[in-house]
């Protein structure tokens, strides 16, 4: 194989689908997709993209919260452009150690997932 693979698709367990639907599209700009026709029981869950990664939020229906996902990265134009909407969700960025040359940032969903956002990128 001479291509590396890419994350194309993530899945987050959430107790409200819609709630971090909300907090995806305002932050960082994802759109919604439609959902597959035919599907015979009704799903809260919520399909999402960049363009190129797509999100699905899917309904915890397992009693307590399943461990989940440790982290995942945006890559950034502008830091303080996305603090300042973090912060209409009640949340913030933290500097990363200066050992962690990929992300300058962390930050968390409303859930709590750890989100890293680095405007110099995720490359070697």
């Amino acid at each position: 194989m001479t291509d590396t693979p890419k994350i194309k698709h993530l899945a987050i367990i959430t107790l409200d689908p819609e709630r971090l639907a909300k907090f995806y599209e305002d932050v960082f700009g994802m759109k919604r997709l439609t959902r597959p026709a035919g599907k015979e029981k009704v799903s809260k869950a919520v399909f999402m993209t960049d363009g190129y990664l797509t999100l699905a939020l899917l309904e915890n229906k397992a009693e307590g919260k399943a461990p989940g996902l440790n982290h995942f990265g945006f890559q950034v134009d502008s830091q303080e452009t996305i603090g300042g909407r973090l912060s209409e969700f009640g949340l913030a960025a933290s500097q990363r150690p200066a050992d962690r040359p990929y992300a300058e940032t962390r930050t968390t969903d409303p859930d709590g997932n750890n989100i890293d956002l680095a405007v110099k990128g995720y490359g070697g």
